[in-house]
């Protein structure tokens, strides 16, 4: 598993232990958590899950008008630094 997947996972095992349902998605670039928030949630929750998705490269909340809410957190997965980038056919 890449090291964003790991993160990831780390990221949603915590948002679990407060009691929040996660989902875990693998992208191209970044791997992404997700996780329904309930509609009365306390302060100290909220502390404790921005401090969790705070370790993410990016994190935000998504809200709609029917009182849904999703926080969610992305973890970039490392971009190769060699100088095979492009290939072993790769010309520079």
């Amino acid at each position: 598993m890449p090291a964003s997947g790991v993160s990831a996972a780390a990221i949603a095992a915590r948002l679990s232990e407060v009691g929040l349902h996660t989902r875990v998605e693998e992208h191209d670039r970044y791997t992404s958590v997700e996780a329904e928030v309930p509609e009365s949630v306390s302060a100290d929750l909220w502390r404790e899950v921005l401090e969790v998705v705070a370790e993410a490269d990016r994190f935000g909340l998504l809200a709609t008008s029917l009182n849904d809410r999703t926080i969610w957190a992305v973890v970039n997965k490392a971009v190769p630094t060699t100088g095979d980038v492009g290939g072993p056919s790769y010309q520079r």
